[in-house]
């Protein structure tokens, strides 16, 4: 399970810088500039959990590891297969699908308790518990 030092290292060894500032709207961001580099931005942490900050900035390190970027002129299916691709790489990267297994094995079975066991929602558990056992994230459909 990767911690929220251990994603913000991440961050500062490929160069991706996290900024906090207000952000009440969304959240958080990512951007990426034309040189390829990307930046994010993270709303002040004193508005949100550890938990939130944890699923926020691994998906958001998912949109500038992956490239997968859009403008908000993008058709919604577009918007879609980018925050998916970002989505997988959050889930991998806070739920690896060995300690799932393993956690699974210890006898966390239940939705809430294996969110509280990766510190995460149990919104982001579900898509990992798709992701896996599926291969996608339409949690709307197995939940």
């Amino acid at each position: 399970m990767t911690n929220l030092i251990e994603l913000y290292r991440r961050a500062e060894k490929l160069n991706i810088p996290v900024l906090h500032f207000p952000l009440p709207r969304v959240g958080s961001l990512s951007v990426m500039d034309e040189d390829g580099s990307c930046a994010i931005g993270l709303d002040l942490p004193s508005r949100h959990t550890e938990t939130d900050l944890r699923v926020r900035l691994a998906h958001e390190l998912g949109h500038c590891v992956t490239g997968s970027f859009y403008n908000r002129w993008s058709p919604a299916d577009i918007r879609r297969f980018h925050e998916n691709r970002a989505d997988k790489y959050a889930v991998r990267t806070l739920i690896p699908v060995e300690e799932l297994d393993e956690a699974v094995a210890e006898g966390h079975t239940e939705l809430w308790d294996l969110a509280d066991y990766f510190g995460v929602d149990e919104a982001f558990l579900k898509k990992a518990v798709c992701y896996y056992t599926y291969g996608n994230l339409a949690t709307e459909l197995y939940f």
